[in-house]
């Protein structure tokens, strides 16, 4: 009976081992393939989260600063035409003047 409960005991040390060993392989394995899918994704030009949610952000920003520019811009055109003017958003350039013809051939030959 001896011999039966040392082979009992040593099996049990035996599957230990081997259950111990595979639980290893199945870390390393899972541990490989998140550096191996970070390699390829890292290769890409991808964003993370958080670079994503700052310039949505910043977008967000942006058209409010637009719009709120948008409304002032809508207000001064109903004063403009209120008081008169008949398009406040136009201005008025100066023609460029031409510079004055100048023969140069009737001076001095």
């Amino acid at each position: 009976m001896q011999n039966k409960s040392e082979f009992s005991s040593d099996f049990a040390k035996f599957i230990n081992g081997v259950a111990g060993t595979f639980a290893g392989m199945g870390r390393e394995a899972g541990e490989n393939m998140r550096d191996r899918t970070r390699e390829f994704f890292g290769g890409m030009d991808f964003v993370s989260r958080e670079e994503f949610e700052a310039v949505k952000e910043m977008a967000r920003k942006a058209r409010e600063d637009a719009d709120s520019l948008k409304a002032r811009i809508d207000a001064l055109e109903k004063e403009g035409a209120k008081a008169g003017v008949r398009n406040p958003t136009a201005r008025k350039t100066a023609s460029p003047k031409k510079p004055a013809a100048s023969d140069d051939t009737t001076h001095g030959a």
